[in-house]
């Protein structure tokens, strides 16, 4: 692709948005991110607070363990820690200071501030609201629709900001995305272009892998398998990404680098190929080009799907993960594309019932499945236009993903939402 071709630079600013740091699980983030904005806006330390959420948030919420906070979970400890020690101007990475006072602070903030939780009367999938009171002073701040698109800002009832378009200003058209183009992009981009993103997704990700393989996290999911099913560089693989989750699910207390506002997917999308590059040796210029396919793959896989959805994130960055192994080892279209629609048939239907320690297991599962995806493929076989939702033709299958993701499993989505609301 040449540098002139305008899918050139889209790709690119996709990159550039998409794979950002994060402290801890996004959605909490997110909450903590809208908690320290409205802090931040009152300009004082909140004598009460209310919150309103989309169901998505709750199921996103309710189960994680939120950094910083000496092991607390849920969506008041998310707003406790954004008030206490939240800087909004660092967006994803808003708790990723917070010194030991602070982490005292919030545990006394809990106990002493009224707060009131509500579920938010929206049809967006993504929205938290986030009000705080101080004598006669207010502020309300609310995110919707992705993590750190503040749209709104209040104080004392008057609107101070407010953005009515649901996409930021200089976020890129994702609909130039197709296989074909982002396997040539990755081909053919000039690597230094995107070493700094890439780079820094191998180091992050590889070291919260690295803490989740040596610590105690979860379910250990990462250790289990390593323990029982070897040292294979196809087990290396699954226990890299979901070592990863293990950790970041239960408070581990490092950054990662996320994609599609994920850093589950994130994860899932880079250390199997970071795996799989160590074992054959390929050098790091082969590594960057395959994960800037691998983490394009994923954007576009999810894009349709939507930031939140009852279709667990991690299969299309399983898939993912499938394809930039396949182009390490001299793929090219023909087998990467066969590799992701060979894993979109084992796995899609896995469904999201929120952030926790068993993500790190659909995590293994999902690259499982991107390993098979392409082994089939090797042997000689595959799935066929017509078998289930698997359509003729790789583009096609993923816009049957998408439809089954964002308006197939709504339904799905509110009985989870029941369900996890009702424990």
């Amino acid at each position: 692709m040449n540098k002139n071709d305008p899918r050139y630079e889209n790709y690119l600013q996709i990159l550039r948005e998409e794979l950002i740091v994060a402290m801890g699980c996004t959605e909490p983030v997110a909450i903590a991110l809208a908690a320290a904005r409205a802090r931040e806006t009152l300009g004082a330390y909140p004598e009460r607070v209310c919150i309103e959420v989309s169901g998505n948030i709750v199921k996103n919420v309710k189960s994680v363990v939120v950094p910083n906070t000496g092991g607390l979970k849920g969506i008041k400890a998310a707003t406790a820690i954004g008030i206490v020690a939240g800087q909004s101007d660092k967006k994803l990475e808003v708790i990723a200071e917070v010194d030991a006072a602070q982490k005292k602070e919030t545990k006394a903030f809990l106990e002493k501030t009224p707060m009131e939780v509500r579920m938010a009367k929206t049809d967006k999938i993504f929205d938290i609201m986030i009000a705080v009171f101080a004598g006669t002073s207010s502020a309300k701040v609310r995110i919707t629709d992705f993590h750190t698109n503040i749209s709104r800002v209040e104080k004392d009832g008057t609107v101070i900001f407010e953005r009515t378009d649901s996409q930021e200003p200089d976020e890129t058209d994702r609909s130039l995305l197709n296989v074909a183009g982002v396997l040539d992009f990755a081909e053919t981009v000039v690597i230094d272009d995107v070493r700094p993103i890439i780079d820094r997704q191998i180091e992050y990700n590889s070291a919260i892998s690295t803490e989740g393989l040596i610590s105690d996290y979860g379910a250990n999911i990462g250790k289990v398998l390593l323990k029982n099913y070897g040292a294979s560089v196809q087990v290396r693989a699954k226990a890299a990404a979901a070592a990863g989750s293990d950790a970041r699910m239960n408070g581990c207390e490092m950054p990662v680098v996320i994609v599609s506002g994920s850093g589950n997917q994130g994860m899932t999308t880079s250390l199997p190929v970071i795996e799989y590059a160590k074992e054959l040796a390929v050098g790091h210029e082969k590594l960057t080009r395959a994960l800037v396919l691998a983490n394009l793959i994923t954007i576009h896989l999810k894009t349709g799907i939507g930031r939140l959805s009852a279709y667990c994130g991690v299969v299309s960055a399983g898939a993912a993960a499938g394809a930039g192994i396949a182009y390490l080892e001299g793929g090219g279209l023909e087998e990467i594309s066969h590799t992701i629609v060979n894993a979109l048939a084992i796995v899609s239907g896995i469904v999201c019932d929120g952030a926790k320690a068993s993500c790190a297991a659909k995590i293994a599962a999902s690259v499982d499945a991107g390993i098979l995806g392409y082994t089939m493929f090797k042997n000689g076989q595959q799935f066929y236009g017509g078998d289930g939702i698997i359509a003729c033709g790789l583009e096609a299958t993923i816009r049957n993903i998408s439809y089954l993701g964002k308006e197939g499993m709504r339904k799905t989505d509110e009985e989870i939402i029941h369900l996890m609301l009702e424990e």
